[in-house]
């Protein structure tokens, strides 16, 4: 199987290497220079997933059409915010019997699609049943460091989903399939705004009680939103949904909590954003989020603060009493 990964940060670059250490032959597609030339110099993605060895079946480049061309499977792992203007790109490169898979999270602010909603606008219809997303709690520096991680593929092609499962399952790598394509990605794409909560939070010292509550009722909002736009309920009880949103409120590697944390202490989110060239996926997904809740009606309170924190300058323990004095309820949605 000839393998191209388009996009090589973090996540493509753990990715690319755990494909490539499979034993395929990956072509990795680099945005910067620098990133390519280290790769081929060092066997180092220094400046997004520094000291991880990678493989020698890693061939990086700068040249898009070479990595997209003639390839069995495309792994397209850009951020969401330039995922349209790169898979734009690509539109003439699939072989009809290519999978196309996206492990990207996000949810665009113009038109509110996740991604595999933008490849289903931009690729011809022969494509559309080849396209999967791959998502769950996985940081891509334990990935790289071959700790035992599960994940679900999602297609609407069942066919799909067990070739790209049998692609990159591996013994420390797990992989789940599943039908609930919408489901898969938007767990992956809300908890994000959901981490910056926790990281707030944390950065406030309110304690384990705050966090607990944080992580419950945002997969109650996830939930919301999903069944709204006709998602599965059990997805977000799974890797996808309650797995992958503890990984992203918990653990210190996520960069949605180190910025949500950040914000907790006092800094600015133009101060944090300058200091680092990594991308906190939750900034703009807050804002698609916020702006297609209100457009369908779904109550969403956490992300709505989480908007408010990030787009109007309030103030984090303003955004906590607003939350905390709201109108008593029961708990559980009427369904």
């Amino acid at each position: 199987m000839k393998i191209g990964v388009i996009g090589a940060g973090a996540w493509g670059t753990a990715l690319a290497n755990h494909l490539a250490e499979k034993g395929f032959d990956v072509d990795l597609w680099a945005f910067e220079a620098e990133v390519c030339a280290d790769i081929l110099e060092a066997r180092e993605n220094k400046l997004f997933l520094p000291d991880i060895r990678l493989s020698q079946n890693i061939r990086p480049s700068n040249d898009l059409e070479r990595v997209a061309a003639g390839k069995d499977l495309l792994l397209l792992v850009m951020p969401s915010h330039v995922f349209r203007s790169v898979a734009v790109n690509l539109v003439h490169h699939p072989a009809e019997k290519t999978y196309i898979v996206s492990a990207s999270k996000g949810i665009e602010n113009e038109t509110h699609l996740t991604m595999s909603g933008i490849l289903q606008q931009i690729l011809p219809p022969r494509l559309h049943s080849q396209i999967a997303v791959l998502s769950g709690p996985s940081f891509a520096r334990e990935v790289a460091q071959k700790i035992p991680t599960a994940v679900t593929v999602a297609a609407h092609n069942p066919e799909v989903a067990r070739q790209v499962q049998s692609a990159f399952a591996a013994q420390y790598f797990r992989v789940y399939t599943s039908h609930d394509v919408i489901g898969v990605e938007l767990g992956g794409a809300v908890k994000n705004v959901m981490a910056i909560a926790a990281g707030i939070s944390d950065g406030l010292n309110l304690g384990f009680n705050t966090r607990a509550a944080l992580i419950t009722r945002g997969i109650t909002e996830i939930q919301r939103l999903g069944r709204r736009l006709g998602a599965d309920s059990r997805t977000f009880m799974g890797l996808a949904g309650i797995g992958d949103l503890v990984l992203t409120c918990t653990g210190t590697l996520s960069r949605n909590w180190t910025l949500g944390h950040k914000l907790g202490q006092g800094m600015k989110l133009d101060t944090i954003l300058s200091e680092t060239r990594t991308v906190a996926e939750g900034v703009k997904t807050t804002k698609s989020v916020h702006n297609l809740s209100r457009k369908i009606g779904v109550e969403m309170p956490i992300a709505e603060q989480i908007y408010r924190i990030l787009y109007e300058d309030l103030d984090p323990k303003e955004a906590l009493r607003i939350l905390m004095s709201r109108d008593l309820r029961q708990e559980h949605d009427e369904e």
